[in-house]
């Protein structure tokens, strides 16, 4: 099948990035990682980096299933952290969010923990495919049930605490794939940090949509995100991943 790529990252108004991502590939299969740091400069940085690095590495030496070979990769990176963190005790509280995803023949399957979006673009159309493990499901479902005001929930300073994070203890939610999802030509997948969210699910798909190639709508993701002026704008990075289009 093949895919195309292309990886994007921005410091936004930060003085540092925590941000970390990592793609290998190969003729027919890709691994894209993408970790989202916290725990201030040096351990949000390290945190993240240290899970891609691993998780990666961990993916690419295993064999048999998928699904459980991305399972394996996302506890080796918790325990990299794990073991830094009781190495260095000064560095205790950092982590990062983690996606970790692996494209092949037969489509693509994912594991995540936090609040780092993974999307599906298609013919003008986007879904997230996974889980957010951030507040904000919850206080949304507050406002749709009436409780509070929408406006409130959309204000509301809890919705970016996480519920979940790779800090090197036990991982308290892991979203997962229940099976290879099929792609289709013209697909186009985008991990992301949680940055993104400056700009609406709207305005990715029709960033991407209108990109000619993943390097096209990298680029102009992180236009829209800096266009959009946010005071505090968080790091942004993304990894498009696209399945070429059929040839016409």
């Amino acid at each position: 099948m093949g895919f195309e790529h292309a990886t994007r990252a921005s410091q936004g108004a930060r003085s540092y990035q925590e941000d970390a991502a990592e793609v290998r590939a190969d003729a027919d299969r890709l691994m894209a990682v993408l970790a989202d740091g916290m725990g201030g400069h040096a351990g949000g940085a390290l945190a993240s980096g240290l899970a891609c690095k691993f998780f990666v590495h961990a993916f690419g030496t295993s064999s048999g299933e998928v699904g459980a070979r991305l399972g394996e990769a996302l506890d080796l990176a918790n325990a990299a952290i794990a073991h830094e963190t009781a190495e260095n005790p000064s560095l205790s509280g950092m982590g990062c969010t983690l996606i970790g995803v692996a494209f092949g023949p037969d489509g693509v399957e994912w594991v995540s923990v936090g609040d780092s979006p993974l999307y599906l673009v298609r013919g003008g159309e986007i879904v997230l495919l996974n889980e957010d493990h951030s507040l904000a499901p919850e206080i949304d479902k507050l406002a749709a049930a009436g409780r509070i005001s929408w406006e409130a929930a959309m204000a509301d300073p809890r919705r970016h605490v996480l519920r979940s994070a790779l800090t090197g203890t036990e991982i308290e939610m892991v979203d997962r794939s229940r099976r290879s999802l099929a792609l289709q030509p013209g697909d186009v997948v985008v991990l992301a940090s949680d940055g993104i969210h400056t700009i609406s699910q709207t305005e990715i798909a029709r960033l991407v949509s209108g990109a000619a190639t993943p390097d096209a709508a990298a680029d102009a993701l992180l236009a829209a995100v800096e266009a959009a002026a946010d005071a505090y704008q968080d790091n942004t990075t993304v990894v498009v991943v696209r399945v070429p289009p059929a040839p016409r």
